[in-house]
């Protein structure tokens, strides 16, 4: 019979921590949103839409999908980066009369 151990969580904390007082963790918290992209958004026959808040969180809807994406973004290149739960990126630029977001135009809603 061989002998075998088992660590849980804590003690495998305790082992990779050994010696340190304090645990230090940084949180990257969404940067305030460009001027005119706060708001909700949506293509020209309502399949795709977008629902930017102030606090740097959005949700999104595509039709015939399961899922609401939800998640974070931030500033990127005069646009946004949208960062989904799964950890998913999409870039979301200015367009001539609204947003641009995987070859969606978005236009926004209820100005």
């Amino acid at each position: 019979m061989s002998s075998t151990t088992i660590f849980g969580t804590a003690s495998l904390l305790t082992l990779a921590l050994s010696g340190t007082d304090t645990l230090e963790v940084t949180l990257n918290h969404p940067a305030t949103p460009p001027a005119g992209f706060v708001g909700f958004w949506q293509n020209a026959n309502g399949s795709v839409r977008l629902c930017l808040a102030g606090d740097g969180s959005y949700e999104g809807r595509i039709a015939g999908r399961r899922r609401t994406a939800r998640g974070t973004y931030h500033p990127a290149d005069g646009g946004l980066v949208l960062r989904d739960e799964t950890g998913l990126r999409t870039p979301v630029t200015r367009a001539a009369d609204g947003l641009e977001m995987a070859g969606h135009q978005l236009f926004r809603v209820g100005r």
